[in-house]
């Protein structure tokens, strides 16, 4: 059934003037609803604020990068800033102890090194998990999540 082109009230077929509001209708009135989707502006990657900040930390660095990138909104380019340096500092850490728990495997020194990496490396783990679920729920939330050493990094970054 056709509505009401001014109130939005449902009209019977072929009415010549709406009930409610007695507004003349046109043959295939239009109807009540149409949906609003606002245009996308330049350096806007089409997704909403929160969702982009979100996407920034998905896979860590990388995605960051393209975001920091790619999209010019300063929220977004602030989360895509801590992303890469919150990220990239932490896979650069990972790899390192890789190293030096290679040469404690190869090297046959000591196996407490060995032990004492492994474990550091598990807690390095543990903490990028943390920080990936926490930035990426705070960023949907469109809450600046602030990592303490990272953010004053990526606010210099921001700013260029």
């Amino acid at each position: 059934m056709p509505h009401c082109s001014k109130c939005g009230e449902l009209v019977a077929d072929g009415a010549g003037f709406c009930r409610s509001c007695g507004a003349p209708q046109a043959a295939g009135a239009a109807p009540a609803s149409v949906s609003y989707v606002p245009p996308v502006q330049a350096g806007d990657a089409g997704l909403a604020e929160n969702v982009a900040g979100l996407l920034c930390y998905v896979l860590g660095w990388v995605t960051g990068l393209v975001f920091f990138l790619i999209d010019k909104r300063p929220f977004v380019r602030f989360h895509a800033a801590q992303a890469m340096v919150v990220f990239g500092g932490l896979t650069i850490l990972s790899v390192a102890l890789s190293m030096f728990t290679a040469m404690g495997i190869f090297g046959g020194v000591f196996h407490i090194f060995f032990l004492l990496f492994g474990l550091i490396h598990f807690v390095l783990w543990l903490v990028f998990l943390i920080l990936w679920v926490l930035c990426m729920v705070k960023a949907y939330h469109h809450e600046l999540f602030r990592v303490p050493i990272a953010a004053n990094i990526a606010d210099s970054l921001v700013k260029q």
